[in-house]
Parts: C-alpha cells; structure tokens; sequence
C-alpha cells in the first residue's frame, strides 16, 4: 500500500512545484515597460519625473496644467524667484512638488527648458516653470477649472500662466 500512496502523491507533489515556480512567472512579465506611445501620462507619477501640459482653458488661453489636467497657478509674491507659499496658504494652494530623484518633464505643448525646480520651505523641490513655483487649487473640482485666477488670498494674487511662460492677469 506505501507503494501505491507514493505514487498518488507523486504527482501532486510535481503539480505544488510547478505552481510554486510559476508564481514568480508573472512579476517578470508584468515588469515589462509599457510601449513608449502609452507611457506619457504615466510620467507623472513614476520615479523619473512629473510631466506639465499645456491645455486650452476658457477664456483663459493655452496654459500650463498637471498630468490630471487640472489647472496650474503661480503666486506674485514668490516674483519668480522662490517659494512663499506654505502652511496654510501650502494646503489650499498645493505646490507640484517632486519626489526624491524625479524632475520636471515637458509635456505636450511645454516648453522643456522654461521647467525647474525650487527647493520648498516645508522640505522637497517644486516644479518652476520660467522661475515662477506652480502650484494646483484646492477649489479646481477638475480638468479645465481655473476658478483660483485673479484671485487675492494669502498676501497676493493667484494667476494661471501660459505655455509661452506669460502669466495671464485677466
């Protein structure tokens, strides 16, 4: 009977190691970068950078939006220069900050160039677009809102600028 018990078990033994080395099969499958025709929007948030699009917003013109569209903003008082938006002002007004290691990438219609990066106060580096620090609004519900422009809060006013680095005051 040992005999017989044995070879039942056999195979079901062979089956658990086959599965067993089969499980590591997909990791290295799914590992594969995507075809570089699909990786754009996934830019944003991989280790490599943060992409900065341009988009036409109404009224607004061509200006400068984050990888979800949404509307990106510079605040005078940082005059181009650096950034003074933080704590409370840091929360409604978010800077497009950069994780360890990443930079700031030109989307489509962005000039490369015109893109930086400034160290933030509150720890990190912010994307710089012609020297002024972009930042996203609390209030944007979404891609094409830009409902942060011409607005005075925190010491100064909030303008969206363009993809040609003007800040747009109207």
């Amino acid at each position: 009977m040992r005999k017989t018990s044995a070879l039942v078990l056999a195979p079901a033994v062979a089956l658990a190691i086959a599965a067993c080395g089969s499980s590591s099969h997909p990791k290295t499958t799914t590992s594969k970068p995507a075809p570089a025709s699909t990786t754009k929007s996934a830019t944003a948030s991989s280790s490599s950078g943060v992409t900065i699009d341009a988009r036409p917003v109404s009224a607004l013109g061509t200006i400068l939006v984050n990888a979800q569209g949404k509307s990106l903003y510079i605040f005078e008082p940082d005059k181009a220069k650096k950034v003074t938006c933080t704590g409370g002002c840091a929360h409604d007004w978010p800077p497009v900050k950069l994780a360890s290691g990443e930079k700031p990438i030109a989307g489509s219609g962005v000039v490369q160039s015109l893109l930086g990066e400034d160290p933030d106060p509150s720890g990190g580096e912010v994307v710089t677009y012609k020297g002024w620090p972009l930042y996203t609004y609390i209030s944007d519900s979404g891609p094409g809102i830009a409902t942060g422009q011409a607005t005075k809060m925190y010491g100064g006013l909030w303008y969206v600028i363009s993809n040609a680095g003007k800040v747009v005051t109207k």
